[in-house]
């Protein structure tokens, strides 16, 4: 695979308003899909199934400083900007505000999926008539479903990845992240970059572990998402939108690798 300079940007390819419908599809696909990770996760008991990686480790250590979902998830992502910056080489502010207006609206959107999966509640409307939120899982029936539902909650946060990194727009910084590892470190092997991105979330699980001695939302649906999630990114790159090719891609030093060569062969897994 030929490597190009970082001076050369991967083409944008698709008008202003089509990277904008992108985005906001992607946005609404991940928050679901990371909340349907947690919501199934709690209403089996024993718990065993977990949520996504990144979810998990923020959950848990929003719990160990007392910060609902949307403080737990703003103020992590902030701090992962800051990692981003550093691997990328540079300060860009562009960039950096772009991580930060992802975050706002995906937290907000996360609260506002877990309050209606949870218990049928909506913003300004309070509680629905039509749904009371998912129910407690009685039986080995309703246990299969939730470990199934769980896992199509990893594969749209893995969907949603693929959507937003591609119109690469604004991004959510541990995708930025995943991103950044992706085109710069692994030439472009997403399940790779993907594992390689879960550094962070690591560190955050053993310190919330410390603090509270105790972790939730781990489990069977983690290691699927450890797994997996990745090489579903990788498939849909390839097969959910196939025209939509990687936009502006910028990783940092003359080590990266545009995008475009990707778009143009098989989606590396």
């Amino acid at each position: 695979m030929a490597k190009k300079t970082a001076n050369r940007k991967a083409k944008r390819t698709i008008s202003m308003t089509a990277s904008i419908m992108f985005f906001i599809l992607s946005l609404i696909i991940n928050s679901a899909g990371n909340v349907l990770t947690l919501v199934t996760t709690a209403k089996i008991h024993p718990s065993f199934l977990g949520s996504a990686y990144w979810t998990a480790a923020e959950t848990n250590l929003g719990n160990a400083f007392h910060w609902n979902l949307f403080w737990a998830f703003l103020i992590l992502g902030v701090a992962i900007t800051i990692l981003n910056a550093f691997l990328v080489g540079h300060w860009d502010w562009g960039r950096a505000i772009g991580n930060v207006i992802f975050m706002v609206p995906f937290s907000a959107l996360i609260q506002v999926f877990d309050d209606f999966f949870m218990d049928g509640s909506l913003p300004v409307i309070g509680k629905v008539s039509f749904f009371a939120g998912f129910p407690e899982a009685k039986g080995w029936m309703m246990v299969v479903f939730y470990v199934l539902l769980n896992f199509f909650g990893v594969a749209l946060i893995a969907t949603a990845i693929s959507i937003y990194q591609r119109v690469n727009l604004v991004l959510h910084p541990a995708d930025d992240l995943m991103q950044i590892l992706r085109f710069k470190y692994f030439n472009g092997a997403a399940g790779k970059a993907m594992w390689a991105s879960y550094i962070p979330p690591t560190v955050m699980a053993v310190v919330a572990f410390a603090m509270t001695r105790q972790f939730t939302n781990l489990g069977l649906g983690t290691i699927f998402a450890f797994l997996f999630q990745g090489g579903i990114t990788g498939l849909a790159d390839k097969y959910v939108f196939p025209h939509l090719k990687h936009q502006a891609l910028d990783v940092g030093d003359d080590e990266s690798t545009v995008a475009e060569d990707i778009d143009e062969t098989d989606v590396k897994k």
